[in-house]
């Protein structure tokens, strides 16, 4: 699945959590890096008007689906792919590093939450390293010095799996330097996935999932905060359905 932005564009290019696992699997073996971003509306309305946003996207390594009205897209466009929301994905990865033998790291948040964090995946999932963490400061330049000595001390302490909870652009804009800096590093932006783990932020009950409304569910919970965001993200679908029509006929050609 496809998104355009003028002459640029991005592309889902993992279909479900299976084949991203074992993806990832290969480049733990390998000692290789990656940089995994989990797309979703609020990412396309920034895309659209962000040109660093959008360059450090396109060096991501794996791209999947993060919300349900991507997965609905590809369908419409006839290239589907699964529902795989960047929330869901720590536990599994852990237990990934873990029975990799690889070292892990957790960058964002805050201090306290992060030290919860630590002790509650180290507690859950048997064997896990967490080896480092590190809440950057307040007005976190994901290009500056700051990133650049975090990046150093991942690299020195071989770090293969990084979890960024920095938020939309910034924990891709640092995987995207991370990718040059600490090329031996897995850097997986997963947004509010850490705090999620200790109860820090909420997250919708699973039958609100189930029925498609974490997004109002999240609105109800801090309507001045997310409400207009949600209103751009619905401003754009028109175009985006278009956009997968187009892909839906071209695919027949």
């Amino acid at each position: 699945m496809k998104f355009a932005f003028e002459n640029q564009e991005i592309e889902v290019n993992v279909p479900d959590a299976d084949q991203l696992k074992k993806l990832i699997k290969d480049r733990f073996d390998r000692k290789e890096g990656f940089g995994l971003a989990t797309v979703n509306l609020d990412h396309l309305v920034k895309l659209a008007g962000d040109q660093q946003f959008l360059k450090a996207y396109q060096r991501q390594d794996f791209i999947v689906a993060d919300g349900r009205p991507i997965v609905w897209l590809s369908r419409l466009a006839d290239r589907p792919v699964e529902l795989v929301p960047g929330s869901d994905l720590v536990i599994p990865l852990c237990k990934l590093a873990a029975s990799t033998g690889v070292k892990v790291a957790l960058v964002g948040s805050t201090d306290p939450i992060l030290k919860q964090v630590q002790s509650a995946l180290m507690h859950k999932v048997p064997g896990l390293n967490v080896a480092y963490v590190r809440a950057p400061s307040y007005g976190f330049d994901p290009h500056g010095e700051e990133a650049r000595d975090i990046l150093k001390e991942l690299a020195t302490q071989e770090i293969s799996l990084c979890f960024l909870a920095l938020g939309a652009p910034k924990q891709e804009r640092f995987s995207e330097l991370g990718r040059s800096l600490a090329p031996q590093t897995g850097f997986a932006s997963i947004g509010a996935g850490l705090d999620f783990i200790v109860g820090a932020q909420r997250r919708a009950p699973r039958w609100v999932r189930k029925l498609a409304l974490e997004w109002l569910w999240r609105m109800l919970s801090n309507p001045m905060r997310l409400f207009p965001r949600y209103m751009q993200c619905f401003a754009i679908l028109p175009g985006q359905i278009a956009q997968a029509l187009r892909l839906r006929a071209a695919s027949k050609l």
